[in-house]
């Protein structure tokens, strides 16, 4: 495949505007994951822990739930937009120890050693210089602090395969974007366990992860949310001439109904995830 250099704008307001009709569904399919990531972090009662790459806030306001008020959780992402969103739901939740500002993982705003926890639930696998953002996690980190991160796994599966895999299969001219493969850099989680482990972690661990992807709604509404939050591919789709896009669209329409079932397209996915400690 061939690919295209364009970088994502994750404020853009197609993405907003479709996380915010579509947060309750998005939120469902993605709870298997934010409920992996914040097991695989160990928080305990009184922690403070910091959530990098947070977007609309998960995993950090689960996290900040399960601490019930103790602790803190800071959730900071380099896009304003998401924050906004992110704010707005821990609010709604009436949660005191939750807080969220902009920042760059690769420079962050903390002094060393300020959490217990780092945990980062689809955001690795787009920082430009992972070497960097790693080193920063780890200075942040108090010595035996833990780190759980979670990546997209193999390119090769259901989500991707039904939705973006119909328009290539079908417009097979199309480019695929640089940043959309790079979702993928860390498919193989050996390669996210060797990162740890150059960023001087210790006790890394790394393996693939199958949780329930499902999309409590028709087909067509998860095709709508998949165009609209799915940045990386936002080239690819806008390259679809206009005449054949309703072509497009029922037949990934039609590849999403055989998955739906009782109001829900039932997908599973899966996803590198990995922990390590500082020393």
């Amino acid at each position: 495949m061939s690919t295209m250099n364009n970088s994502p704008d994750w404020n853009s307001f197609a993405r907003k505007h479709a996380g915010e009709r579509w947060h309750k569904s998005s939120a469902i399919m993605g709870r298997g994951l934010t409920d992996l990531v914040v097991r695989e972090a160990a928080v305990e009662p009184g922690m403070n822990v910091l959530d990098v790459a947070c977007g609309s806030g998960e995993p950090a306001i689960s996290i900040a739930a399960q601490l019930n008020g103790t602790g803190s959780v800071i959730g900071v992402d380099i896009s304003t937009e998401p924050l906004t969103v992110a704010r707005q739901r821990a609010a709604q939740r009436k949660l005191t120890n939750a807080f969220f500002q902009q920042a760059d993982v690769q420079h962050l705003p903390f002094v060393d050693a300020s959490f217990d926890r780092v945990t980062c639930r689809l955001g690795v696998m787009f920082f430009p210089d992972v070497a960097g953002a790693l080193g920063e996690i780890h200075r942040v980190l108090r010595p035996g602090g833990r780190f759980a991160a979670a990546a997209w796994g193999p390119l090769a599966q259901p989500y991707f395969e039904n939705t973006v895999g119909v328009v290539h299969r079908m417009l097979p001219e199309l480019e695929i974007p640089a940043g959309a493969l790079s979702m993928f850099r860390f498919g193989d989680p050996a390669r996210l366990k060797s990162e740890l482990s150059s960023a001087d972690f210790v006790n890394a661990q790394a393996g693939l992860r199958t949780v329930p992807w499902n999309w409590e709604g028709t087909p067509g509404e998860l095709w709508e949310y998949f165009q609209g939050v799915t940045v990386p591919f936002a080239s690819l789709l806008n390259a679809i001439p206009m005449k054949l896009k309703p072509d497009i669209d029922h037949e990934v329409e039609a590849v999403l109904s055989r998955s739906y079932e009782g109001g829900a397209v039932r997908l599973e996915a899966q996803f590198s995830l990995a922990t390590a400690i500082k020393p």
